[in-house]
Formats: C-alpha cells, sequence, structure tokens
C-alpha cells in the first residue's frame, strides 16, 4: 500500500512539475476534441488535422530555441527569415524548378539567405543588448514592408506569377502550376484507420529537432547556451559572447527560412506581402505552451507547444462552427482562443517554466 502510495505521489509530482500553461491548453485541447467526436467529426480526422499543422508550423517554432538559448529572448523577427525563405522560392520558381528540385533549391537558398540575414541580425541584437525584445518585433514588421516593395518591383515576368493587369507578383502564387505544391506532404504519406501522416512533412521536422538536440551538446552549443544563462560568466570563461548571439541568431532566422518552405508546399501556394508579419506570436507562444520559458527552450517545448497550439487552433474554427450550428459568433470564440493563449503565454514568459 505504501509502494503504491508513493507512486502515486510520484505521478501528482510530476503532473505538478508540468508547466501550467501546458496543462491548461492540453486541457482545452482535449475538451475542444470530445466535444468533435460528440458532434460528429471522426478522431481520425482531428487528429490528422492537429498532424497537418504541426508539420507545416514546427519549424517556425524551433526557430525560437536557438535565439532563446543565446540569451536574446524569443525570436519575435521571425518574418527576417520568413521572407528570406519566400524570396528563395520566387527566385527558384522564375529559374524554372519545380517537384522535389524546387524544395532542394530553395532550402538551399533558403539557408544561405536567411544565415547572411540572420548575421545581420544579431549583429543589431549586440548592439542593442538588453532592448531585444523592443527591438525585434520592429525589425521584423519593417523587413515585411520592405520586401512589400520588393513583391511589386521585382523583374519577374513569368505569367503564373505576377498580376493579371500590370506589374508585381500576386499576392498569392499556387505552386500546382509548377508541380511543387505537397511534395513533402504526399512523399511516403500513409492512412491508417483513417489517419493520414504526411510522412515526409514530420520527417524533416523530426530530422531537423533531433539535429538541433545534437548542435547543444556540441562546444558550440554548449558555449551558446552558457552565454545565454550568465554572459558575464561566459566571457570570464574566454567564451566569445557577441559571436555566439550571432551564430544563434544565423540559426534561427535560417530555420525560419526553411520553415516557409515546407509551410508554402503543405497549403498548395506562396503567400506574399504582409502575412509574415502576423507569424512571430504564434510560433514564439508555441514554445511558450510548450514549456519553454524566456532563458531555457528544449526541443520538447517546440513539439510538445506545437502540437497542442496549433492543433487547438486548427480543431476550434469547424468543431465550433458545427456546436454553434455556424452561428456567426464561431469567428470570435477562435479569436477569443487564440489570442487568449498568446497573451496567458507571453504574461508567463518572465517567470520561467512551470509557472
Amino acid at each position: 500500500m505504501t509502494e503504491l502510495t508513493g507512486k502515486n505521489f510520484n505521478i501528482l509530482d510530476t503532473f505538478k512539475r508540468i508547466p501550467f500553461s501546458t496543462r491548461a491548453v492540453g486541457g482545452l485541447y482535449l475538451v475542444v476534441v470530445i466535444l468533435g467526436v460528440i458532434n460528429g467529426f471522426t478522431l481520425s480526422v482531428l487528429l490528422s488535422s492537429s498532424l497537418h499543422f504541426f508539420g507545416v508550423w514546427a519549424l517556425f517554432v524551433l526557430a525560437n530555441v536557438p535565439s532563446i538559448q543565446s540569451g536574446t529572448g524569443p525570436n519575435f523577427a521571425l518574418p527576417i527569415g520568413v521572407v528570406n525563405g519566400l524570396l528563395a522560392m520566387v527566385l527558384i520558381l522564375a529559374a524554372g524548378f519545380s517537384g522535389m528540385a524546387f524544395i532542394f533549391a530553395a532550402a538551399l537558398l533558403a539557408i544561405i539567405f536567411g544565415g547572411f540575414s540572420g548575421y545581420l541580425y544579431g549583429r543589431l541584437m549586440n548592439a542593442v543588448k538588453g532592448s531585444e525584445m523592443s527591438i525585434a518585433p520592429y525589425t521584423g514588421f519593417a523587413i515585411t514592408a520592405v520586401f512589400g516593395l520588393v513583391w511589386l518591383a521585382i523583374p519577374i515576368r513569368h505569367p503564373n506569377m505576377i498580376f493579371f493587369l500590370g506589374d508585381g507578383l500576386r499576392h498569392q502564387i499556387p505552386l500546382d502550376y509548377f508541380n511543387a505544391n505537397f511534395i513533402l506532404a504526399e512523399l511516403w504519406s500513409f492512412e491508417i484507420f483513417g489517419l493520414v501522416v504526411r510522412t515526409g512533412e514530420l520527417l524533416v521536422v523530426f530530422i531537423a529537432c533531433f539535429l538541433m538536440y545534437l548542435f547543444f551538446r556540441t562546444k558550440t552549443g554548449i558555449s551558446i547556451s552558457a552565454v545565454g544563462r550568465n554572459p558575464m560568466f561566459a566571457k570570464a570563461a574566454g567564451i566569445n559572447v557577441d559571436r555566439s548571439r550571432i551564430i544563434a541568431n544565423m540559426m534561427s532566422t535560417a530555420i525560419a527560412a526553411l520553415g516557409v518552405i515546407v509551410y508554402a508546399q503543405g497549403f498548395g501556394f506562396v503567400q506574399l506581402y504582409d502575412v509574415a508579419m502576423f507569424w512571430a506570436v504564434p510560433a514564439v507562444a508555441g514554445i511558450l505552451v510548450g514549456g519553454a520559458s524566456g532563458q531555457r527552450a528544449k526541443v520538447a517545448n517546440v513539439i510538445v507547444g506545437t502540437f497542442l497550439f496549433q492543433g487547438l487552433l486548427a480543431l476550434a474554427l469547424p468543431v465550433f462552427t458545427r456546436v454553434l450550428d455556424g452561428a456567426d459568433v464561431v469567428n470570435p470564440i477562435r479569436m477569443v482562443i487564440q489570442n487568449g493563449i498568446i497573451l496567458y503565454a507571453l504574461s508567463r514568459m518572465s517567470k520561467g517554466v512551470g509557472q
């Protein structure tokens, strides 16, 4: 009896160690799933939708790990990486690439663009130490606005990419014209008991997560973590603090640039102009919901937080539409859920894990 009681206490202690934000969002996700099943959705359809959104959003959330670990905080300048990935895709499409060649060529170019932009952004973060959280969002807004002009002025004349009348790229470029839609989504995909598993997308995500896990066990990764934990001690130990922060931001920006390629092929179109401006906060909220803090983040936080947060957003609209019989209050409810989770996660950020 004592053993059983001890085990129960261990289970209870383990549950208490899970951050409240993770428990709350996880509980809400389960409620939405149960409501969906009661109202006619199959469990496999709900889980398939959750896995799909997990696959296309996970790299954006993963991009926050290096920046948090380096001490520059969550990557609210995520649009820098996103627009670099968009630019890579636009150039590769204009060059005539399609299929898997489009994915590889765009990914390579996105890494180059993202790494260079991340270097410049890292230099900026070093110049504004202590004010990163204030500067980063405006940097993301500014780069999005600049690229709004780039999309209008870029000298591309492909008939499937430009407006029907006048110059400039379209707001949405369908990838089916280039045989580049759902490349990863359909790669080795399979269905089991109605659950659709997009193997290619998930494989990319888990490879990226595993490489991130390995990186933070290398000398450079440990140095970056030391800088984020205690920059004064790291400097005294001979670690180049500024260099470590720049490397972390280069990684973060490059991962975000790769993420938008996975996102675009997963939905079948490339979105340009001001869309990138609104992607940073959900990505940051995802890792915070997963249990990260403003100072420490792990790959496990990425996987848990992305699945719960994006899964909840994916299911809220169809489930509540059916529950409320298509009432006009459905979309406001979804927005309340989305923004409420984001506000709660951000309010917990400075207090650390488990608050």
